[in-house]
This record gives structure tokens, sequence and C-alpha cells, in this order.
């Protein structure tokens, strides 16, 4: 990737998918650098104001970012050194925006039709049922956006997107104006429909569990910039750093102190407010260092009041239940822990387990925390210090 302000000749020209590069100061912060290759969906993630939206309007030709680097297949759509701006019309996107932006006057097939040029009308007709019936919804080419439900309205956009024979589709929050069922379904399409897909597919999203479903890579954004890009598992697993470990949702984060490693047993050693905890070996960080370490709530198990288990022995801690909260079959719990730690723990359990081990509000429980799935990043700014 070229550096910021770099001219992207000799940059992406050999690569086939989408290769970009945006930056600026102002009005909207920007200073992110992405790949995506034919096939791939890659799914931004952030907050509201982190620049996802903001990227796919750069993509498409919408928006001018100070500097922009964008280039498609080795075709170079945009590079603000030399000018180069190619229109949007020009840039065979197909964008499915967050409303749809269907034509209420016009049929589901008038809707696709709409998308494909300089056909016979025969043959455009013959076309456009063709991507109705890709996104399973032959037999509805006649109606009009009113008479389709939010879901099938969807699946018209895609069409209709997918009409432009496009080099790359981009998702602007698709399926935001759908019910949880609908959504499910529309799931399952995305991901049978991607399979028939050779091009980069970018889907702009604020749903991290609709990220981890559909999303090939995860770039994690924050105020513009980009914390994290990587498998989605390995984001929310492992972030790397607190701040994207907070953005993903993780809420077991602890300060410590690298006591030590120990390679041939496979270990580090941490020290955790006067408590040793040992981790899977992660041997880059220097003994001595501060860190930051953290849990998923589901690696935390919970200590069976009937019998002991080897397992107990793994970086026991005690602590009493202070919240439990059910979703579904599953039970939140958090935990204050004994001695110094001020922060609390949490650990999600099937409600079965809950109830044979009589977890309630007030009961002191004792917990192990599984080492391999304790991942140690950089120490956390003092907040005063953030910009």
């Amino acid at each position: 990737m070229p550096p910021p302000g770099a001219s992207v000749a000799g940059w992406g020209e050999i690569m086939q998918g989408l290769a970009i590069r945006l930056a600026q100061e102002s009005p909207i912060p920007l200073d992110v650098t992405l790949s995506c290759r034919p096939g791939e969906l890659l799914a931004l993630v952030g907050p509201s104001g982190s620049g996802k939206s903001t990227i796919l309007r750069s993509i498409a030709g919408l928006y001018r970012p100070q500097t922009a680097h964008i280039v498609c297949d080795g075709e170079i759509w945009a590079d603000s050194t030399t000018g180069r701006d190619v229109p949007t019309r020009l840039r065979r996107i197909g964008l499915v925006p967050q409303s749809y932006a269907l034509f209420p006057h016009l049929t589901a097939r008038e809707n696709v039709l709409a998308a494909i040029r300089e056909e016979p009308a025969v043959d455009a007709d013959r076309r456009a049922d063709e991507f109705l019936a890709l996104v399973n919804l032959k037999g509805l080419e006649g109606r009009r956006p009113a008479e389709l439900s939010g879901g099938q309205q969807q699946r018209v956009a895609v069409a209709r997107a997918l009409a432009r024979n496009p080099r790359v589709l981009l998702l602007d929050e698709p399926f935001s104006a759908v019910d949880k069922m609908t959504r499910g379904r529309l799931y399952q399409e995305l991901a049978g429909l991607r399979t028939k897909l050779a091009m980069p597919v970018i889907l702009v999203t604020h749903d991290l569990d609709e990220a981890l479903m559909l999303a090939d890579t995860l770039c994690l954004l924050h105020r513009g910039s980009i914390l994290q890009t990587g498998a989605p598992l390995e984001v929310l697993q492992r972030p790397a750093t607190v701040e994207a470990a907070r953005l993903v949702g993780q809420r077991n984060i602890f300060p410590a102190r690298v006591a030590g490693h120990d390679p041939d047993k496979g270990i580090t050693r941490l020290d955790w407010r006067e408590r040793p905890l040992e981790v899977r070996l992660q041997s880059r960080w220097k003994p001595g260092a501060d860190i930051a370490w953290l849990i998923p709530p589901s690696k935390v198990i919970l200590h069976r009041r009937d019998r002991q288990s080897r397992g107990e022995a793994e970086n026991p801690v005690q602590g009493t239940i202070t919240s439990l909260i059910a979703l579904g079959d599953t039970i939140i719990s958090a935990v204050k822990l004994d001695r110094a730690e001020r922060r609390e723990l949490t650990f999600h359990v099937p409600r079965h387990v809950a109830e044979r081990n009589r977890v309630a509000l007030g009961e002191h429980v004792g917990l192990s925390l599984l080492a391999e799935a304790i991942h140690l990043m950089p120490a956390a700014e003092p907040r005063g210090r953030r910009s």
C-alpha cells in the first residue's frame, strides 16, 4: 500500500480486486488503507461517526476525500496527486443503500431494468428476471415496492445492484430496515449468493454479530482510523488494543505486569494485583512490562459445587455474584472478586448449569480462568492522555 500522499502509479495495478487509501483531517477525519479481493466480503464495523459510510461513498465516487487513491482490478478510479477522478457512473459500482432507494412507481422488474443499459428490450427483460430469480424473487417481478415486504425490497435492491454488472458490490447497512427473523433469512441468502459472485463485497454495519456471521475480513474503525483488520474471530478474541477490545464488547479487561516466561511449559506468568496468573506463552512481552489482559466471558469456568475437577486448579479465583441477567438459555453473571481487584469479572453459563450450581445473587463462587484463552495487549493509556 502506498504511504499517504504517494501516487498510485504502479500500486494496485497488478492486483485483482479493490485497493484504497483515504486520508484527510477534516471535516470527517480519515486515515485508512484497505484492500478486498474478488469473492471476499470485507465488513467495516464501528460506532456512528467512525467513517464507515464515508469510506463507502468514497469508493463509489460520491465523496472526495483530500487524499484518495482507489484502484479496482488495476484500473485507477481516483488519484488525488494527479487529479484523476472517474465519475460514479463509470466505476461500475453496485450499491445497496440503507434505504434501498427503489422507485416506488416502478415494478420490481422495472427497478432492475433501470440499471441495465444498452441492451435490446427483450434481452434486458430476460436479464432482469434472471437477477430477480437469483435473489429468490421469481414470480414477484410485477409487484411495486409497496406490495413487497422489507426483505423483498432489499432483494430487489441487491438485484438492481448486480444488474449493473459491477466490479465491486457495496452494501450500506442493508439489513437495518427489516425485522430480526427476516434478517436471519437474508443473512443465509447473502451467504449463498456470495458463492456465485466473483467480486469484492464491502459491507458497512454497526452490528458486530452480523460481521462475524458474514465477513471473511473485519475492519474495526474508530474516529476515521483503522484499529484492527483481520479474521472476525481473531479480532473479537484477540484485539490489538484495549480500545479495540472495548469496541468489540469485551468486558473482562484487567491490568497486570509480566512476571516472566517458561517456554518449556508454554506459559507466560503475570502478576495480577498480587495474584499470580498463568497464560499461554506470549513471549513478545518483556518481563516487567505493564500490560492489559482479557478473557472472554465464555472462557471463565464455574466450579461445580457437587465435586471438584482438575480444571479448577487452572488460575482459580473466588468472588461474590453481584448481578444476574437471563438471556434465553444463557445466564450472564458479574462477580466481585476477592482480594485487591476492583473491576468485576463477567462469565456466561447455560441456564441448566447455573441452576445445578445454585447460582444466585450474593452467592460466593469459585471460577477458573482458562490460560489458553487469556490474551495480552498493551496497557491502556490513562484517560487523560487520550486524544
